[in-house]
C-alpha cells in the first residue's frame, strides 16, 4: 500500500469531537443489554428478542492485543474450558455466505467462536503467471477477470502501469471516459455487496432492490462496451471504443434511478431494528489493525482512516471533480454498510460532472506505438497494412524497465507492478489485491464473536475470492 505523506494524518479520527449526530442517537437508543430486562424503547413493541450482551472481561486487555483479538465486541473468555465443549467446524468453501470458495476452519464453544483461521486457494487460476504469456494487448483480458465484480478498474490499473513503462499520454477525453465507467463500476459493486449483505443478515428485500438498480448499470455496460462484465474495454492507450449516441441521457437515466433505489435502502434498513442488531458492533477493527493488515477501501474508511488514492495520488485526472471521501468511526459492519452506501453517492456525483465537462477529442492515443493506422489507410498503404498486422499479432512493444500502479478500486488499493524487459509481453506481474489483505483481518474481526455475527461480518467486509486466489 502506498505510504501517506508525511503532513497528511490518515489516522487521527478521534482528534476532534464532532456533536452528536442521527448516528450518534441511533447507537445510543440501540445500546445492546443485558439478557432479562427489558427492552429500550422504540423496540419493545418491535420485537421481544432483541440484542444480548454478555458480562464484560475482566482480563488484561494487553493480552486482547497480544492475541490480535484486540476489537470493542469482544465477549468474556471463561476462567475455566472444558475441552470436551469445543468442536471444529468448516464454514464453506461451499457456504453461500462465503461469498465465493472461502473455508472457514472455526473452533467453537457452545456458539461463540473461539478461534478462525481462514484457508484460501480453492479457485486459484495463476492469472499473475498466465499474463506472462500474453501480449500486453490480451493482458486486459486477463486481468479483468481477477475481480470479477470490478473490471475496469483492473483493467484500468493494468493499462495505466503499461502506460508508465511506454511514458505515453492518453488524450483528455479517453481519461474522463475511464472515469465514467470505473466510478459507474464502483456504484454497481457496491450495489451487489449492499444487496448480498442485506441477505446474508435476514433482509431478503434488500438483494431484490439492489440487484434491480445493478442491472440499470450494467445495461449501460452492456451498450457501451457490448459486455456485462470481463469488458476488454479499458486498453494500453485509451478506450476500446468512444461512447455510444445519446449516451449522456443514458447516464443521467442511470443517476436518478440508482439514486432513488439508494433513498430506498436507507428508509428499508437505517432504522430497522433486526438489521441493527445484526450489524451495530459487530466485526469491529480498529484504524491500528486497519493499518497492521495493509486494509484499505471502504473497510479502513469505515474505521475512520482517510485514505482514498483518488485524493492522495489521483490518476485520469479524477482530482479535477468535486466529491467527499465519506468516514465512520466505529469500524463495525453498519459503518461498513453505511460507507458503501455514501459512496454510491460520490461516484454518482462524479459521473454527472463527467456528463457536463465531456471534453472533445480522440478515444485514444493517436501514437503508432499502440494504435493501428485507420482501415481506409490499410488499402492504399502497404507500410500501414504492416503495422496493422504487426500491432495485432505481436502486440504494443515496451521497452524494459518496472513500473507500480494503483488505482482506488470498490474494494481498496487495487496494484499492478509490471516488469519488462523489453517486447510485446510482461516478463513478471505482481497483483495487490485489496480482498487479499481484508481476508487476512478475520480472525481479528470474528474471534470471541457469535457465529451469526461471523456471517455479519464476512458480508461487511465484501470479499471476492476471484481477486484472493488470482
Amino acid at each position: 500500500m502506498t505510504n501517506p505523506p508525511d503532513d497528511v494524518d490518515t489516522l487521527d479520527a478521534q482528534d476532534s469531537e464532532p456533536t452528536e449526530s442521527v448516528e450518534d442517537a441511533r447507537r445510543t437508543q440501540h445500546d445492546m443489554w443485558v439478557s432479562g430486562t427489558e427492552e429500550r424503547l422504540p423496540y419493545s413493541d418491535a420485537t421481544n428478542e432483541g440484542a444480548q450482551e454478555l458480562l464484560p472481561s475482566s482480563e488484561d486487555p494487553a493480552l486482547d492485543i497480544q492475541r490480535g483479538i484486540s476489537v470493542d465486541d469482544d465477549f468474556v473468555v471463561p476462567e475455566r474450558v472444558v475441552d470436551k465443549e469445543r468442536q471444529i467446524i468448516n464454514m464453506g468453501p461451499q457456504h453461500p455466505s462465503t461469498h465465493g470458495v472461502l473455508r472457514l476452519h472455526m473452533e467453537l464453544e457452545g456458539e461463540t467462536v473461539r478461534r478462525v483461521k481462514p484457508i484460501i486457494g480453492y479457485l486459484h487460476t495463476g492469472m499473475e503467471k498466465t499474463a506472462e504469456t500474453l501480449s500486453y494487448s490480451q493482458g486486459s483480458t486477463n486481468v479483468t477477470r481477477m475481480d470479477y465484480l470490478a473490471p475496469f478498474h483492473n483493467e484500468l490499473v493494468f493499462s495505466l502501469a503499461a502506460e508508465q513503462l511506454l511514458t505515453l499520454e492518453v488524450p483528455e477525453r479517453a481519461s474522463a471516459i475511464r472515469i465514467l465507467m470505473t466510478e459507474l463500476n464502483r456504484v454497481a459493486s457496491h450495489l451487489l455487496a449492499s444487496a448480498t449483505m442485506g441477505m446474508d443478515v435476514g433482509a431478503i428485500s434488500m438483494m431484490i432492490y439492489g440487484w434491480r438498480e445493478r442491472e440499470v448499470c450494467l445495461d449501460f455496460f452492456e451498450k457501451v462496451t457490448g459486455l456485462r462484465m470481463n469488458h476488454n474495454y479499458i486498453r494500453v492507450g485509451g478506450v476500446a471504443a468512444d461512447l455510444p449516441d445519446g449516451w449522456e441521457d443514458d447516464v443521467m437515466f442511470l443517476i436518478d434511478k440508482v439514486s432513488a433505489g439508494v433513498d430506498e435502502y436507507e428508509e428499508l434498513l437505517n432504522e430497522n431494528p433486526i438489521f441493527l442488531d445484526r450489524m451495530l458492533g459487530v466485526g469491529v477493527l480498529t484504524p491500528a489493525e486497519v493499518k497492521q493488515f495493509g486494509i484499505t477501501g471502504p473497510v479502513a474508511r469505515a474505521s475512520g482512516v482517510d485514505w482514498d488514492l483518488r485524493k492522495v495520488a489521483p490518476y485520469c485526472g479524477i482530482e479535477q471533480y468535486e466529491f467527499d471521501v465519506p468516514l465512520g468511526r466505529h469500524g463495525d459492519s453498519f459503518d461498513r454498510y453505511k460507507i458503501r452506501i455514501d459512496e454510491i453517492r460520490q461516484s454518482l456525483r462524479i459521473a454527472k460532472q463527467v456528463v457536463e465537462s465531456m471534453p472533445l477529442g480522440d478515444y485514444r492515443s493517436l501514437d503508432a506505438k499502440v494504435t493501428p493506422p485507420p482501415r481506409a489507410r490499410i488499402d492504399e498503404s502497404m507500410e500501414a497494412l504492416i503495422h496493422h498486422f504487426k500491432l495485432f499479432t505481436e502486440g504494443v512493444n515496451i521497452p524494459p524497465g518496472t513500473a507500480y500502479q494503483a488505482v482506488e478500486g470498490p474494494r481498496g488499493e487495487v496494484g499492478a507492478y509490471i516488469v519488462s524487459k523489453g517486447g510485446p509481453k510482461p516478463w513478471r506481474l505482481r497483483w495487490r489485491a485489496p480482498s487479499f489483505a481484508v481476508i487476512q483481518a478475520l480472525p481479528a474481526m470474528m474471534t470471541d464473536s457469535l457465529i451469526a455475527d461471523v456471517i455479519a461480518a464476512l458480508a461487511s467486509t465484501d470479499p471476492v475470492l476471484g481477486d484472493v486466489d488470482r
